[in-house]
Order: C-alpha cells, then structure tokens, then sequence
C-alpha cells in the first residue's frame, strides 16, 4: 500500500506547467506535495501548508496555483481520487474504507467527488474497470 501511496504524487493533474513568475520553487513545491501525499488521509488545512512554506494562507494559494494550475485544495481532492482509483483497482477495501483511507470525510462524501470526476459512481467505475457486471454477488460487501 505504500507503494500506492507514493505513485500517486507524479500523476499528474494538469496540463503542462506555465513559465509564469510568483510561484513557489521547486524546492518548496516538491516539499509541499510530499507533505500533502503523506497525510492525504488526514485533514489537511491550507493554511498549514502555508506555514510549512513560511507564506502567508492568500500568497501560498496564489503561488500554489500558480505553480500547479490548480489550487492547493483541487489539487490535494485529484490526488484524494487518484489514490482512490489505485485503491479500487489494486485492493478489495470497501468503498468505505477507501474513502477514509483517501481523506473524505465519509463515504457519501467521496462518492459525491468520484462521480462529479468520473461521471460513475465508484463502484461502477471498479465494476467496469475489473470486469465484474454490476449484479454479481460481491456487490454487498462493497458498502
């Protein structure tokens, strides 16, 4: 599951990266996205992750987008998707036990999230994705 959990910090989220000044360093951005994937289970604040960076919550989220393309807060959600998308296709955890270990708050949280992304809910998206049919007997211990 570690293995899971670090392959998920180099998918990317965006299209390539504008030359644009007011960002943060490549230092401070790789820093920051390793704290992000370290505690993507946990509740991350953005003005935490300001601190960390010794910037203030509003400079941090302008430079943060600005680096990224996206804020800190869509950023972490894609990455939240990204390591729940691994987790279904590699594990057999209950969508329940996904969503806690991605960070939602609950699991009507994340399926929200999932199908507003994927326009499936995700237990279709692991049916599809493992070639199950939706009907088959291990659809109950799913939830």
């Amino acid at each position: 599951m570690a293995y899971l959990q670090q392959t998920v910090a180099l998918a990317p989220t965006c299209g390539p990266r504008k030359n644009a000044t007011g960002g943060l360093s490549p230092q401070r951005e790789r820093q920051i996205k390793q704290l992000i994937l370290d505690r993507l289970g946990e509740s991350l604040e953005v003005a935490e992750l300001a601190r960390a960076c010794s910037l203030s919550r509003s400079h941090f989220s302008r430079a943060f987008k600005c680096s990224t393309g996206l804020s800190p807060q869509d950023w972490i959600r894609a990455q939240r998707l990204a390591r729940a998308k691994l987790l279904i296709q590699h594990t057999d955890l209950s969508l329940t036990q996904i969503s806690l270990e991605c960070g939602f708050c609950d699991q009507a949280h994340f399926c929200h999230m999932f199908t507003r992304s994927e326009g499936i809910n995700p237990f279709a998206w692991r049916c599809r994705v493992m070639g199950r049919p939706k009907n088959s007997a291990a659809q109950p211990a799913m939830f």
